[in-house]
Formats: structure tokens, sequence, C-alpha cells
């Protein structure tokens, strides 16, 4: 059976005690994370292991022998501040700090769990100094940090990470320009530069030339090295300690899941047929068994050649062997997009095809396979992407534009809102929308989306409940839609497949009703939450209470006549938003049934993500916010039966 286990700080102790070549106990050290940050991800189920562990020599180099934070403590105004703009490699980087004691051993044991430690920094985690978001923010944060200092009179430099693919984000380079006009000397860049972005290659995505260059022609002194090598690292940045006049930056080269040999770049590249597989999930069964026996073995003879007795360890959780991947227990909307794509890609030779580096993610191998001169990858550009999109749709072309809802609906909206006043037709796909997954942590959980792009004039936001749902709403962006599109979907696999009516047409404004009921309605859209409404919608049945479950998948759409007819004589009306209470379908059918004369004196009551959203298992998560279908089931009979005294 696989087991999960930890190696204790004790172990770390041990080993930074002993009297031993100073190096080689940075290569133990940073084996000895290697393997936590292993074990963590697995016991987590999912997480960012290639970026962690190319990373990694780097921030043990950091925290052990150059900054000195661990010495004065996180709160001492003087530290050394260290944070990863990048974010994926933040496994490795918890792993650093619980060996230095700055993280508690209960936080770092739960990574991806409700009161532990999310998928991506987060502030509320004792040493993160910042949390990441969409990429390129990290450079422009440190030199607020930096300056922050001066003008507090206080010691102390500011250290960034950042990925070589994050380098295509337009932000980057606008902070490099200004961070050097400024003069802000106490700040210093590490680009990790494994070479290989999401699953492929940087320089196929985007080559980026000669970087040590081009930082210096930003007015930066840069230097590059072996970020595996602790010497090397070491001596870099002491050289850095004598460039007082202009801010540094370290290219350091990496190898992209290094210390586990078939996730390490190259070997991984060549393994998957020039796919990196390895940069975000937890490895199955027999992969973490081989790269823990890989990573112990190292060590264990390291710590025999220096003298010192193996590698003890603390069981934390012991598993049923699963020798290969579950296979999900329902459908993916994700498929069903990447596969009704790639057919209206047959028939449409207009339609061109962009993303942001998330091709794997969002579906699109399918049509990129099939038409990859009508596909365009943009890299981490979300802005240019979209900008890009315009310029095709004034051609007469119909842009398809991929990315994280999180991301293209917030960072490119000024682009969208600019391609919407030109008067084309572009169709937005916002990908990992709402609450779930919510391991990876707020920066990734898309909760303002509908807001931000339904407010369009011309813009119609669509979610589907499921496989069957998502090729028609696709079908209709492409063929039939008059105005901008926004197609919004889950990443993840559904927690039920939604059974829609036989004769269900997908008609603008109109759903479907999934329950009958005349206790009250509740409307809801997107497998995840009509999950709930469903399981709600059971349990209430078992105490007498009939409600009425209907699929809206026209989240800024409504036909009036048609709400009016499905609520029926229900006299309270629900909403379940996977988004904030603001600007999402509660809004809509609000002023839907302000505008009716039928319906403006019912009650009607809006359930959403409240605040910002939980980090943790999906179970987790909707618990929290009191969204899932036990906690909904409660609320609807707690207003009904209100309503009733």
């Amino acid at each position: 059976m696989p087991e999960i286990r930890l190696v204790p700080i004790q172990e770390f102790q041990r080993v930074s005690a002993a009297g031993i070549d100073y190096y080689r106990k940075l290569e133990l050290i940073a084996d000895m994370c290697r393997l936590n940050a292993l074990n963590m991800v697995k016991r987590a189920g999912s997480g960012h292991l290639g970026s962690s562990l190319s990373s990694l020599d780097i921030v043990v180099a950091l925290y052990y022998s150059v900054m000195n934070t661990a010495k004065l403590g996180l709160e001492h105004p003087d530290r050394d501040i260290y944070f990863s703009s990048k974010g994926h490699d933040v496994p490795g980087f918890y792993a650093v700090l619980y060996s230095l004691g700055l993280l508690p051993k209960e936080k770092f044991i739960n990574l991806r769990r409700f009161g532990g430690t999310c998928g991506h920094p987060d502030v509320g985690t004792p040493g993160v100094e910042a949390n990441s978001g969409s990429l390129g923010m990290g450079i422009s944060k440190a030199k607020g940090m930096a300056i922050a200092k001066k003008m507090s009179g206080h010691g102390g430099g500011v250290f960034v990470m950042t990925g070589d693919g994050e380098l295509q984000e337009g932000q980057i380079w606008e902070s490099l320009q200004t961070v050097a006009h400024q003069k802000v000397n106490n700040i210093q860049v590490i680009v990790d530069c494994n070479k290989i972005q999401t699953d492929r290659p940087v320089k196929e995505v985007i080559n980026l030339g000669d970087l040590q260059r081009k930082f210096e022609d930003f007015g930066w002194h840069a230097a590059r090295g072996d970020g595996h090598d602790f010497a090397q690292l070491e001596k870099i940045f002491r050289e850095f300690e004598n460039v007082t006049d202009r801010p540094k930056a370290l290219i350091a080269d990496t190898v992209k899941g290094k210390g586990i040999s078939f996730m390490e770049g190259p070997q991984a590249l060549k393994d998957g047929g020039g796919l990196y597989r390895w940069h975000s999930g937890a490895p199955d069964d027999d992969a973490f068994e081989a790269a823990h026996a890989e990573i112990a073995e190292r060590i264990n003879r390291k710590l025999g050649e220096a003298g010192l007795e193996p590698l003890t360890n603390e069981l934390i959780e012991t598993r049923g062997r699963r020798t290969t991947r579950l296979k999900d227990t329902a459908e993916k909307v994700v498929d069903a997009y990447g596969e009704a794509l790639a057919k209206l890609g047959e028939k449409r030779p207009d339609i061109v095809v962009l993303d942001a580096d998330l091709a794997a993610d969002c579906g699109l191998r399918f049509f990129e396979a099939k038409f990859p001169d009508r596909f365009i990858e943009n890299g981490i550009a979300e802005q240019d992407m979209v900008s890009t999109a315009g310029g095709l749709a004034l051609q007469g072309f119909l842009p398809i534009v991929n990315s994280f809802g999180v991301f293209l609906a917030s960072r490119a909206n000024e682009q969208i809102y600019t391609n919407s006043t030109e008067g084309t037709k572009i169709i937005y796909v916002c990908h990992y929308a709402g609450l779930i997954p919510a391991g990876p942590g707020q920066s990734h959980q898309s909760l303002r989306d509908i807001s931000l792009l339904g407010a369009m004039p011309n813009l119609v936001a669509i979610e589907p409940a499921n496989a069957t749902e998502t090729a028609l709403a696709l079908e209709w962006c492409v063929n039939e839609a008059k105005e901008n599109c926004m197609l919004r979907l889950v990443i993840s696999p559904s927690p039920r497949t939604i059974a829609l009516p036989a004769n269900y047409k997908f008609e603008p404004g109109q759903g479907c009703v999934l329950r009958n009921g005349n206790g009250a309605a509740i409307f809801a859209y997107g497998p995840v939450m009509l999950n709930e409404v469903l399981l709600a919608g059971e349990l209430l049945a078992e105490k007498g209470f009939a409600l009425k479950v209907v699929n809206m998948p026209w989240l800024n759409r409504v036909d009036v006549a048609w709400f009016e007819a499905v609520t029926g004589d229900c006299s309270n009306i629900f909403v379940l938003d996977d988004h904030s209470p603001y600007g999402g379908l509660g809004d809509n059918l609000l002023n839907a049934s302000l505008s009716s004369v039928k319906l403006r004196a019912r009650k009607f009551h809006k359930f959403a993500v409240e605040g910002f959203p939980a980090c943790g298992t999906p179970a987790e998560a909707l618990a929290y916010h009191r969204l899932d279908g036990e906690n909904l089931a409660e609320r609807i009979l707690d207003v009904v039966k209100a309503d009733k005294e």
C-alpha cells in the first residue's frame, strides 16, 4: 500500500548540525525537501511538482545561505523578503519553510485542504509574503516592497522568483523598465529557466532569445548560472551584493522535475512525445513509489558517505493501492467542448482558435491537431491574445479565445471591451469557472467573470450543464449568435452527469426543468451547482417538500415569458450562483422578475459565493460557503418555514 510519509523537522536539524561539506549539506536538505513536496502533492491529489523541483535548489540556497530571513524571523522589518511570482512552485517552497520551522507541520501536511495551505501562494500562510495571481505581477510587487523598505529606512533586500514562460507576460517588461528607471537597486529577480511551460518547451511557444542581454538592455545587472549548483549560486548572489547601482537578475538554468529522473524535462519530453506530463496533478501510485524510492535512495547514499545514519520519517497516511489512474466517474464538459470545436472547424473555415498556454487544460488539442494553421498559441499573454482576436475579427474571421476565466475576463477586460465596441463577433471561452476545484486557491477560482463580461452591451454569457448542452451552446455561439459570446466551462469532472429532458431545445433565454415541484423553484447552472441543487431537492423530498430545480444556462439573457411560465405558482424563487453575489444569474433573474407583473410580488432569494472563496477539497469549499446540497436544503426550508409564520 502506498504510504505518505513526512521527513520531520528533527531530521533537517540533524543534517544542518552535521559536520559535513557545506554544499553537500545543502544538497541533502534540498533532496529532503523534494521528498516532502512529493509526499504532500500525492496526499493532496494535485499540485505542481515540475516547477517545485526545478526551483527548489534556488529556494534552499536563498533561505539557508543567502538571505537573513530564517535568522531574523518572519516579522523583523530588516528581513530579506522572498516570494514567487509564478506560484506553481509553492509545494517546494512550503517544504523549505517547513524544514526551517517557519511553517507549522499541520499546515504543511494539509496542502490544498481547508485550514491547510493553498495550491498557490496566499498571505494567510506563514512565510508567504505575497499572493500570486495572473502571471507577470511579481516584479512590480517586489518593486513596491523594495521602495517601501527604503522609505521606511529598513534593511534587507527583496528577492522574487519568476518562470521563464512567465516572461511572455507584458507586465514583466513594464516592470523591468520602471525598476531600472526608478533606481530600485535593492531588488533581485531570479528566473527559474527550466525551459518548459505548462507542457511544451518555451521556445516552441514563444522563443525568449538571449534573456541575459535583454535584462541588461533594460538597465539591469544580469548573470547566468546553474540553478542546481549551490557553490555557483552562492558565488553569484555574493557578487550581486557588490552591485549597488542597479537591480540584479539571475537567469538560473534549471531542469523541470529535477531530482526525479523520469520527471526531468528532457527525458519527460521524450517519453511524452514532445509533451511534458508532470506540470500539474499528483503522480499515480506506481510513479509516486518510483519517485519516492529514487529520492530516498539518493539521500541515504549521501548520508552514508558522510558517515550519518539513514533517514527516518513519520508515517502520515496509508492508502489502498491503485495501479492505474482513476477514471473519471462522470463526464468533463471541457472534453465535449474540444470535440465539438473540432467538428465545427471542419464546417467553418473562418474559425481561428487562440490559446494562452493552456491548450491541454482547455481541451484544444483536438482542434490543434486537425487545424494547426488555424490554431494560434499566444503564450502567457492574455491581453495580446485578445487584441489579436480583435484584429482577426475585423478581417472577417471568427476567433474563439480560450484561457482560464479568472485571467481572461479580468486581465484582458479592457481589450475585450474595445473589441466589443468594433461591432465584430468573438467567442470568449472562460475555462476553470466557479468555486470548484478549490485546491489551487483564490487566484484561480473565477467568481467575477459573469459580471465583468456580462456587462458588455453586445455579449451573451452562457454556462452549460453537461456535455450535450456544451456542444449545443458552442454550436449556437458559432452559427446563430449575432453578438459576442462568453462560454463558461468548469474544468473538473462533473459530480454527476446532469440529465436533460429528452425534448430539450437550446433556446435563447430559456432553460429547462430538471426536477418538478411546487414548494419552491430554484434556478442554477453548470454541473457543479446543479448537482448540489438536485441533491438538495432529493433531501427535501425525504421531508415531504417538493423543490423544482431549473437549469438556466443563459446567464445574462432571460425570456421573461418562459421565466413566468416555468416558475408556475411557486411563491419563493431561489437562484444559486457559482459566482459572486453581484452581477451573476441571480441579479439578472431578479431584474427580470421586477419587470414582470406576475412575478414582482414573489419572494426572491440569492445564494452565491460570499466573500473570498475558500481553499480546500470540493466538499470543504462548498460546505464552508453553505452551498452544498445539505446546507442548501436546510437554508431553503428555513426560508419557506419563515414565510409561513
